[in-house]
This record gives structure tokens, sequence and C-alpha cells, in this order.
């Protein structure tokens, strides 16, 4: 399609703005292959949406007594240029959405856990915080010798989040 469009453009203004030799709306081609090209977003679209339905029921399927979810500073991740146009797409919230909804659905607990509790710095083990964690840093050594990997960790101490601070 751009080299269509390229093919199409005479000259430009002063302010580097295209002047067509025939409109853009005139051309059938280019809006043939705008069509195509809406329709592959589409699809996207779609594929994305049905997969949060499949993960979505698929967790709350195995029954668990209460789901924890860590809401996440996503306005602080869309200003890094390079992630942000693939964490816009990952939809976030329609997903948290459709999790309270069935958990409500089939009666489990849903918890929202703080965006700064610190999930990843704990220790699972002994509840030590360790402040100088780095995202890099794949697997969570603990002083008392506790060895796990990061996420495993952050997992467990979410699943006692709840249970902690009652």
């Amino acid at each position: 399609m751009s080299r269509k469009i390229e093919d199409n453009i005479k000259s430009y203004d002063k302010n580097r703005k295209s002047i067509y030799k025939i409109p853009l709306k005139n051309m059938k081609n280019i809006q043939k292959q705008n069509k195509v090209i809406r329709n592959l977003y589409k699809k996207l679209e779609d594929i994305r949406t049905n997969h949060l339905h499949q993960c979505s029921i698929e967790i709350v399927k195995t029954k668990p007594s209460r789901i924890v979810m860590e809401t996440l500073n996503v306005k602080g991740m869309m200003k890094n240029k390079h992630l942000s146009k693939a964490i816009g797409q990952q939809k976030l919230y329609e997903f948290k959405r459709q999790i309270q909804y069935k958990c409500k659905k089939y009666g489990i607990e849903f918890v929202k856990a703080d965006k700064w509790y610190p999930s990843s710095k704990t220790c699972s083990c002994c509840g030590q915080i360790k402040s100088d964690i780095k995202l890099k840093d794949r697997i969570f050594i603990c002083e008392c010798g506790f060895k796990m990997d990061r996420d495993l960790n952050a997992s467990i101490n979410l699943a006692n989040h709840q249970i902690q601070s009652a």
C-alpha cells in the first residue's frame, strides 16, 4: 500500500505534506488495500480477545478459593517507548475485568494487591524485604539461604498476601 501511495505523490508543499496526482479517496486499489489491512487488524484483535476469555475461564475453572491479582503501574510502563505498543495491545484491564466477573459468577474471592506491594522483593520463607533487587536478577537469593525463581517467589507472596494482612 505504501508503494501505491508513493507512486501517486506528485510533489510536496512547503510543510512536507504530500500533493497527490489523484485524491486517495478516488483510488479504488488503495481503498481495497485499506479494507484488507483493517480486516487483518480485526482478526488479530479477535484472537487476543478470544485468548483472554480462554485464559480467564481456565484460571477460574480450576476452582481456587481466591485469586490475588497485583495491579500494575501501566501508566509508568507506557512511558517506555520500546514497550508501550506491546503493552497497550495486551488488554490488561480487560483481563482483570473478566477475572473479576467470573470470580463473582463462581463465588471465588477476588483480592487486589497494591501495585507497590513488594511481592518480588520479599522472601517467602523468612519475610525479609530485599530492596536492591534488579529486573535482570531472575533468581531470588535471601540472606537466610532461601533460593528460588523470582516470579515463583512473588506468586507465593501474593498467595499469602491476604492471610498476612488479616
